[in-house]
């Protein structure tokens, strides 16, 4: 035995027998020196961190964009009217028609998601520089118009890459092309259902008297839009003379003009 009374107790013991932390100097016994290097494979650093799964997409509350392509035309349904079909639907009508309201309705009482987007709505997002329909078609309210229609059409195509329908509402008139049904065929592609909505004119001009703000027009200028929205006869589109249903009625008739439509597509 080596160990004397008043010596140094020897350095603790690594589980290899060595030195745990501690280098042995000459003439400097027990002197601490920098820790022994790891273990090949071992881990040097801080303890790691738990690191969970990244969470399943249907969890993260993102949306998918659209797909690049344009929206296909619906499959027909297996049930009376439209049923659970996801489709697009284009109201088109003069001021006093009654489209906001009816595409509202028939959006709200469907059984699967389905959204309405008015372009009017969307058009009066411009707060300062907005073009007022009542100051007459010129450049300004066209471009406003054709932004308008680029970002419905957008969100549309939105809406449906994610299960669900829409319904836009617009007043589309079929003698001016530059901005009729083909720039909404572009923006929203050949799935899109178009339906005119058309009373006549005693009932268009008794509601737009209704109207306040700038959604209300002249008569002479509901008159005139009136009369162009005439040329939709023999279009080949769809057309409903809602003159005496009120809007649930209108609703049902719209929902039943849809599901042929879907079985049978106009052309445009």
């Amino acid at each position: 035995m080596q160990h004397a009374m008043g010596a140094p107790p020897p350095p603790p013991r690594g589980p290899a027998g060595g030195t745990a932390g501690w280098t042995h100097q000459a003439g400097q016994p027990g002197h601490p020196g920098p820790p022994a290097p790891p273990a090949a494979g071992s881990w040097s650093g801080p303890a790691p961190q738990h690191v969970s799964a990244p969470p399943a997409r249907e969890t993260t509350g993102r949306v998918p964009l659209p797909p690049g392509g344009p929206v296909a035309l619906p499959a027909p349904p297996a049930e009376p009217g439209t049923g659970a079909a996801t489709l697009a639907v284009l109201l088109i009508g003069p001021a006093g028609a009654g489209k906001t309201t009816v595409a509202r309705l028939w959006a709200g009482r469907r059984r699967v998601p389905t959204a309405h987007i008015s372009l009017d709505d969307v058009r009066e997002w411009v707060c300062s520089g907005f073009a007022d329909p009542q100051s007459g078609w010129n450049e300004h309210s066209e471009a406003q118009y054709r932004l308008a229609r680029r970002t419905c059409g957008f969100a549309a195509r939105n809406f449906l890459a994610n299960g669900i329908s829409c319904i836009l509402d617009d007043a589309v008139f079929p003698d001016r092309p530059v901005v009729g049904l083909g720039g909404w065929k572009r923006h929203v592609g050949p799935g899109l259902l178009p339906v005119v909505l058309l009373p006549g004119l005693e009932v268009v001009l008794e509601r737009n008297a209704a109207r306040s703000g700038n959604r209300r027009l002249a008569d002479e200028e509901v008159a005139r839009i009136h009369g162009r929205m005439a040329g939709w006869y023999g279009s080949g589109l769809p057309i409903i003379d809602n003159s005496t249903y009120d809007v649930e009625t209108t609703a049902r008739v719209l929902d039943d003009v849809l599901a042929r439509a879907i079985s049978s597509p106009p052309s445009w």
